[in-house]
């Protein structure tokens, strides 16, 4: 695995770690450990829907990918403390039938972990928003017609943006910020054959 972009995301290419992250209960696990810290089997077991030596043996699964790491030891030093070994993930779909088809089992997997997270906000955190992060957050949907190498250069200007603000200290962090989730989707649509630059 590489976390050698500028994001800090680990690069997951290779598709037997694709597959072990498209498990519902390994995604739930390395969500929860990125968006809160490090956790226990114990504590993480309740929020991901799994017994704590179940939780336990996905965490190892993923170890074995270099997706999570052991934490430093909290104040029980006899639980065994995990957190995420990056600050996000990413991956490409490679040329190789074996790759593609693992990145298309993750890609739904995760469609069907967040698919219903815009709903989920609408109706149990837009309404207890101040007025002025309700204006911040909310969704668009921008359609574009460009080449492959635009798409990359679009993606890339968005990561040139978001950087400074995902790979800064805590403790740069201004007084009343706090955790938004970007969720972004660049979905080519099919080509239709148009080639007189029309949408």
């Amino acid at each position: 695995m590489d976390s050698r972009n500028r994001l800090g995301d680990i690069e997951i290419t290779d598709p037997q770690a694709m597959r072990a992250l498209a498990h519902p209960v390994r995604l739930a696990i390395l969500d929860r450990l990125l968006r809160h810290g490090p956790a226990t089997a114990t504590q993480l077991a309740p929020e991901v829907g799994a017994t704590p030596s179940v939780t336990s043996w996905h965490l190892r699964h993923l170890a074995g990918f270099g997706l999570v790491r052991d934490a430093e030891a909290g104040a029980d030093r006899r639980q065994r403390r995990w957190e995420a070994a990056a600050r996000g993930f990413r991956f490409e779909a490679p040329e190789d039938e074996d790759g593609r088809s693992a990145a298309q089992v993750l890609t739904r997997e995760m469609f069907v972990r967040y698919g219903d997270l815009p709903d989920r906000w609408l109706a149990e955190v837009e309404p207890g928003l101040e007025p002025s992060w309700r204006r911040a957050g909310g969704l668009a949907n921008t359609r574009v017609v460009v080449s492959a190498e635009e798409l990359a250069a679009i993606q890339d200007g968005i990561e040139r943006v978001l950087a400074p603000y995902v790979t800064r200290d805590p403790a740069e962090r201004p007084a009343g910020s706090r955790g938004v989730r970007l969720m972004r989707y660049a979905l080519p649509e099919q080509d239709e054959g148009r080639t007189d630059g029309r949408p």
